[in-house]
């Protein structure tokens, strides 16, 4: 079997730097989330020990969601565990191509992200791909934690979340994360679909139910479906949404 070609110093220094670019840009979006989570109830250390362990940015966004609509905390939980399954399939794909064992293997799922996936799925080389693996999960880990504990700190400073209009948060952050989806037919008719079963389950069930009542049209659509989705595949466009 012939050995892999060896990154060459302009090599290494061009995917690290290309690692904590994408950790700067998508740490940024950790401030939000320390602001919204405050105004949704959670304190400060709440908020910081959820980015700490969870550390998947859509998933966090979705539990503390359901906490502010006034959702049990197992609801909110089954929510992002939810949004959180398509880092399994990431797994799946990353395994065999960084080849990590033992403890290598069990710190790299903690950082198994969207960012991280793009910034070492196309790599020609398992060396490259581990290191713009970790480069990347690293940089966006603790750039993500910081910007949680200034965004909660900042968010605690203000008290009311009304004051600032703390309050639409939460519904303008999963905004965000659904736009740029939408790009896909297929996603806009999900879309339009999740949020007439949400409506439609509002006045009849508990806080939480509607969201996970909804998540579960996307569910059933994937499992029917026969193509994947375009905007959900770890490229370059989604790297720069920073939806990890």
């Amino acid at each position: 079997m012939t050995a892999e070609p060896r990154l060459s110093p302009a090599e290494r220094s061009g995917i690290v730097r290309d690692g904590i670019a994408v950790g700067l840009a998508t740490g940024a979006y950790g401030v939000g989330f320390g602001a919204v989570s405050v105004a949704s109830g959670l304190s400060v250390a709440q908020t910081c020990v959820l980015s700490l362990l969870m550390f998947t940015g859509a998933s966090q966004f979705a539990l503390v969601g359901v906490v502010a609509a006034g959702g049990a905390p197992l609801s909110g939980a089954a929510t992002a565990l939810l949004l959180g399954t398509r880092n399994t399939l990431y797994g799946l794909r990353m395994a065999p191509l960084l080849q990590w064992r033992g403890w290598r293997r069990a710190a790299a799922a903690h950082v198994l992200i969207d960012e991280s996936t793009a910034m070492s799925v196309n790599r020609p080389t398992t060396e490259g791909a581990r290191l713009g693996f970790t480069t990347t999960g690293v940089a966006v880990f603790l750039l993500w934690n910081l910007a949680t504990a200034i965004g909660a700190l900042a968010g605690e400073a203000v008290g009311d979340p009304r004051t600032f209009g703390l309050d639409a948060a939460v519904g303008a952050a999963f905004l965000a994360l659904l736009w740029p989806r939408l790009k896909d037919d297929r996603n806009i008719l999900v879309g339009v679909l999740g949020a007439a079963v949400a409506l439609t389950m509002v006045p009849i069930t508990a806080a939480g139910v509607p969201v996970l009542a909804a998540g579960g049209v996307a569910v059933l659509v994937g499992v029917l479906s026969k193509r994947d989705d375009p905007t959900e595949l770890p490229g370059t466009d989604d790297v720069a949404g920073g939806h990890h």
